[in-house]
């Protein structure tokens, strides 16, 4: 009787125990945000503030700023978020203070080739590759990847003859979906595919399943996800991720046995021509954004290099700099790979947006095809230097990426404990631009619903705080790829309302409604109408483009 008593006496004790440490687990994060006097809405045990969010962010968001202030906060699951809506804030965070804000939200659990990826790489390696890719989206670099992105136009032209042929209502943003996967085959694996006639390649049907799997859940539980990952392997992310990473080593030998004037110019020969390069460029001119827009005020502090640079790269020797700018095979592949993550929804959704937009006002499409058939009486095919003309579609795609940004939230995390105009951020918290609420802030914006592409003429831009604008981010971790995004989308874009109008019918959502897990979509596609322009040309296989 004693002995059982004495064990009773054990299993109570350690239930207590183990009851106690679940109870302080659960509940010892949610005091960070109080203790910085960031005001927040209560939250749960173990799940944080995670149930808000279960149908998106995007309007969760405005409600958070409206109730709570433009310095408000959350828990996504344990982790303690600070959402930040405030401009002049920004600007510190982004680009004044980068060296307290170098790193993205670290994600734990993130496997190869997407943890190799410029997203997910961090400190003295995202530096080191990020130094060695932007030289790869140069002007020069860019106009090498319009016969790529030409020949991708082609197909989808092909495809919408055939919808307006038929008169029959259609999702266009599926179409975009297929065109941007073929441009993001061609420019970052160096494959051809036709994904919209050939949804059975083995490319389309593995990038497919990518963007199945759900990076959601696992952003509130990464203490669970990394044990559970390698106690119960996910076969199909397996065999996705094993499918890139042949498919992307097959090519790059293939690449090293021809001679160098039978390489394919493609984003991925670009990295593999500077594997071992000294060309590289400084931190100043990582913010691709400023220095793309002209934004004297950001471009300006961008230049500034920080005075602390992550992980004392401010001391490396030239011998040992040279060592480390080489890439490898690893991290190629892991930046081949984050194309789809950050080009495929990213560019296929604002096309999308833009063809909405102009369908449901039709005044502005009219003055877009004005400018159209006067850029086609100066030149016979668009090109990489003459779509730097269409100052209108220019303005187009700026508003449409403003009412519906593809990315309209972005976060960093807090390097050290410091303080920002006033508020104190604890070291390791994580940081949310709320840059969808800015984009439709009416303190910056006048009837911000309103589609009104002139709100982007250069004397607007003067008169607008620089930081209320972000679908490309700004500061050094800004969008590398702001070029090509622009490029594929104007190229696209001025051939498409060459040729075609796009018109609203009577399944076309109004207003549209939204998805925002990840990024911004469409809920439910874009059905439109496809009728033939005014001035459409007469179109077949031979139809020219100016490749150089």
């Amino acid at each position: 009787g004693v002995v059982k008593s004495m064990e009773l006496v054990v299993v109570m004790g350690t239930l207590n125990t183990v009851a106690l440490l679940l109870t302080w687990y659960s509940v010892c994060p949610y005091s960070v945000l109080e203790q910085c006097g960031i005001k927040h809405p209560k939250p749960v045990p173990f799940f944080g503030n995670m149930m808000l969010f279960q149908n998106g962010f995007f309007d969760v968001h405005k409600d958070l700023i409206n109730q709570y202030g433009r310095v408000c906060g959350y828990y996504l699951g344990r982790r303690p978020v600070v959402v930040v809506a405030d401009p002049d804030m920004l600007k510190q965070i982004m680009v004044k203070e980068f060296h307290n804000f170098p790193n993205r939200m670290s994600f734990r659990f993130a496997t190869k080739p997407m943890s190799e990826s410029l997203i997910l790489l961090r400190d003295a390696r995202w530096k080191r590759v990020r130094s060695i890719l932007t030289p790869s989206f140069s002007a020069a670099r860019m106009k090498e990847m319009v016969p790529l992105i030409t020949t991708a136009t082609e197909t989808l032209l092909n495809n919408l003859s055939t919808f307006q042929e038929s008169g029959e209502s259609f999702d266009i943003h599926r179409c975009f979906g297929c065109f941007t996967m073929d441009v993001i085959a061609s420019v970052a694996f160096g494959i051809h595919v036709d994904s919209q006639k050939n949804p059975d390649n083995p490319f389309v049907h593995h990038a497919s399943k990518f963007f199945s799997f759900s990076f959601f859940r696992p952003m509130a539980f990464p203490f669970l996800i990394r044990p559970l990952s390698a106690l119960i392997p996910n076969k199909g992310r397996e065999e996705m991720n094993s499918f890139f990473i042949n498919c992307i080593q097959k090519i790059i030998k293939q690449r090293d046995e021809l001679p160098a004037s039978q390489r394919r110019r493609d984003f991925l020969q670009l990295m593999l021509d500077v594997r071992s390069s000294a060309e590289c460029v400084s931190l100043e001119h990582f913010d691709v954004v400023s220095h793309e827009n002209g934004q004297a005020d950001v471009q300006g502090q961008a230049a500034e290099e920080p005075r602390n640079v992550p992980s004392g790269l401010e001391h490396e020797s030239p011998r040992h700099a040279q060592s480390k700018r080489m890439m490898t095979e690893d991290e190629i592949i892991g930046q081949a790979f984050i194309f789809l993550l950050a080009g495929y929804e990213t560019s296929s959704n604002t096309m999308a947006f833009v063809s909405y937009l102009l369908a449901i006002h039709p005044p502005c499409q009219e003055k877009l095809q004005r400018e159209v058939d006067d850029f086609y009486t100066k030149y016979g095919s668009a090109d990489y230097s003459n779509v730097q003309e269409l100052k209108y579609l220019d303005m187009v795609v700026c508003e449409a990426l403003r009412l519906y940004p593809p990315g309209f939230r972005f976060a960093r995390e807090v390097e050290h404990d410091c303080v920002v105009n006033g508020q104190f951020l604890p070291k390791g918290v994580t940081l949310e631009i709320a840059a969808g609420f800015l984009h439709r802030d009416p303190e910056h914006w006048p009837e911000p619903e309103k589609f009104i592409p002139e709100r982007f003429t250069p004397e607007a831009k003067a008169r607008r705080h620089p930081f209320v604008y972000l679908p490309f981010g700004a500061g050094p971790r800004s969008c590398v790829g702001l070029r090509l995004a622009q490029l594929e989308m104007k190229v696209a874009l001025v051939n498409i309302f060459r040729r075609f109008n796009v018109v609203a019918c009577d399944i076309t959502e109004v207003p549209l409604e939204l998805k925002s897990n990840t990024t911004l979509g469409p809920k439910n596609g874009i059905f439109v109408k496809i009728t033939r322009g005014r001035n459409q040309v007469i179109y077949n296989n031979s139809f020219s483009f100016d490749f150089l």
